[in-house]
């Protein structure tokens, strides 16, 4: 994933640009580079690999009070030296840094070669470098504008140019861009994590706005150059966050978080007079819940999973007809957006592209969408009328790990206040309040088995493929499993349906394919027992994660290995 940061003001920018593009280094990133203008001459420096190794192409002195820098995940052109970011136009006059993609680029570069113009890399940003230089007049925010006028896709943009030394001009449409604000220096980057060592003062760009940032200021319009008017947002983030104390990495780090995360969702929200949850930034009142008639979660990724999840505990509660959806896949079918039905956004980011577009289709519509949101003042928390923040704090890893548990709890938390308000006794009330609140407590005593984990993930390491399977929310847990292991560990993985496994998939079971089955004690034992005789009698190895005592019991002698991991 790409990340954007770019400095103007008085300070050595060479030093704010390497910071932040270490600090955007857990996006995941193959190359990365940077862009000075100092003495009226711009100079780039990038290379293919790590921020370090960019850095060693850096002189000892610089200089420049100007800059912008860019971590590149390969979209356009094969991860290189020249692929990597920022381009230039054929002068080297003007450099610009993009995140995400311009979709009529084959187009534009068609017109650029037909006019003499040499490319000279594989990228799509390139196009813009030449087309930012051919438009400029004397004024480089309305060279971009103009030039934003012919692409079409989703961008995060920076430019700078040594014709205007002394600004950044940066854009947004689907792909995030945050300026932050200090004393007489403005900051630009994609994530706050690049922001907030320096100030906690932001302004969050909305799609089709441009800023141009000098040291003593700002000014955004949008493409049609009328004036936009921003609010400035502070930044609530511990700057410990950041810090990965005395963990390997930050996804560890996050996974020992979760206990005192889900903790600090449930503070304040749990109303154990009435047996229910207060979650005032809903807006519903008891008459709204009583007229909603169906309830829609949209989502991408890790969001997509927890908010299926979410989707059974409010149709199980709730006793309201409930589903979850894909974003990405729901705002391009035409969707058909009722009155009575109730949409929630889920989003760790809140500037998750698709799932900020079916929002907008959604208010398009007359649709009443909520959000489900980590990041306060992102962009689907404003687009939305309503919603939860999840309070889960800036999660640094690539994979979501303590946001999906925060995001559980929340939907508990919602399916709870409509299961009150239309269903659920107080008694089951109290009882579901009780049991979440014994859970920091279970995971606690879980993370204490790390040897334990760290052990069996050992034994299964030189596999190259896995499935995971389970039935009804084991199912859906099943499919993170399978997310997190491609994410983290780049093994082949598939989630199935522990019901859909012999209808095809069972034929690639063999011993070098294992399974992880999610066996928790609902009612259904006996079929998930069944299942993994099936495929342990294709030699299959089968860790179970399971609440399941006995499950061993039944297990044929001659088949496949069959190793029992048991969890609260």
């Amino acid at each position: 994933m790409c990340g954007i940061v770019g400095y103007v003001g008085k300070q050595n920018a060479k030093a704010i640009l390497v910071e932040g593009l270490h600090r955007l280094e857990y996006r995941g990133y193959d190359s990365a580079g940077v862009a000075f203008v100092r003495a009226g001459r711009l100079s780039v420096y990038k290379a293919q690999g790590k921020v370090a190794q960019m850095e060693a192409l850096l002189p000892g002195r610089i200089g420049a009070q100007i800059g912008i820098g860019h971590t590149r995940w390969a979209t356009h052109g094969a991860p290189s030296d020249v692929n990597a970011h920022p381009h230039t136009d054929t002068q080297g006059r003007v450099a610009v840094i993009h995140n995400g993609i311009i979709e009529n680029a084959v187009a534009l570069r068609e017109e650029l070669i037909a006019s003499g113009i040499e490319l000279v890399s594989e990228t799509d940003t390139e196009i813009l470098a030449h087309m930012i230089a051919a438009a400029d007049q004397g004024n480089l925010m309305d060279a971009l504008r103009k030039t934003l006028m012919r692409i079409h896709g989703a961008y995060g943009l920076a430019v700078i140019s040594q014709d205007h030394p002394d600004q950044i001009v940066v854009a947004r449409n689907g792909s995030p861009v945050v300026l932050g604000i200090g004393e007489k220096e403005m900051f630009v980057a994609s994530d706050v994590a690049a922001l907030v060592r320096h100030t906690q003062k932001v302004v969050y760009l909305d799609d089709g706005e441009i800023a141009t940032l000098k040291r003593d200021g700002y000014e955004v319009v949008r493409l049609d150059a009328s004036p936009a008017t921003k609010t400035t947002a502070t930044v609530d983030i511990d700057l410990e966050a950041f810090d990965k104390e005395t963990y390997a990495h930050f996804t560890l780090k996050e996974i020992h978080d979760q206990p005192e995360v889900i903790e600090r969702v449930l503070r304040g929200r749990c109303d154990h007079r009435f047996a229910t949850a207060r979650l005032d930034g809903l807006n519903l009142d008891p008459k709204a819940v009583l007229s909603i008639r169906r309830v829609k979660v949209l989502g991408c990724g890790s969001a997509y999973i927890a908010g299926s999840i979410g989707a059974r505990m409010i149709e199980s509660l709730a006793r309201i007809p409930c589903d979850a959806e894909s974003a990405a896949e729901f705002r391009y079918r035409n969707p058909i957006i009722e009155r009575d039905t109730l949409y929630l956004a889920v989003s760790q980011s809140g500037e998750t592209f698709d799932t900020l577009a079916a929002v907008e289709e959604i208010k398009r519509k007359g649709g009443t969408v909520l959000g489900v949101v980590n990041a306060v003042g992102s962009s689907i928390a404003r687009a939305c009328s309503g919603g939860v923040y999840l309070h889960a704090g800036a999660e640094v890893a690539v994979v979501s790990t303590k946001t999906f548990s925060a995001t559980l709890i929340v939907f508990a938390l919602i399916a709870l206040l409509l299961g009150r308000t239309r269903d659920v006794s107080h008694a089951e009330g109290e009882r579901l309040l009780k049991a979440l609140h014994e859970l920091p407590d279970l995971l606690r005593g879980e993370l204490k088995r790390e040897e334990e984990f760290a052990a069996l993930a050992k034994r299964y390491s030189h596999f190259d493929h896995a499935y995971f399977i389970g039935r009804n929310a084991g199912y859906d847990l099943a499919t993170e499993g399978a997310l997190k292991l491609k994410e983290i560990s780049y093994i082949h993985a598939e989630a199935y349906p522990a019901s859909e496994l012999k209808h095809g998939p069972l034929a690639l079971i063999s011993p070098t394919t294992p399974t992880v089955a999610i066996v928790p004690d609902d009612g259904l034992i006996a079929k998930n027992t069944a299942t993994i005789e099936e495929i342990r009698s294709r030699q299959g190895p089968v860790l179970a994660i399971t609440q399941v005592d006995d499950l061993d019991k039944t297990a044929q002698k001659d088949g496949g290995p069959l190793e029992i991991l048991k969890v609260p």
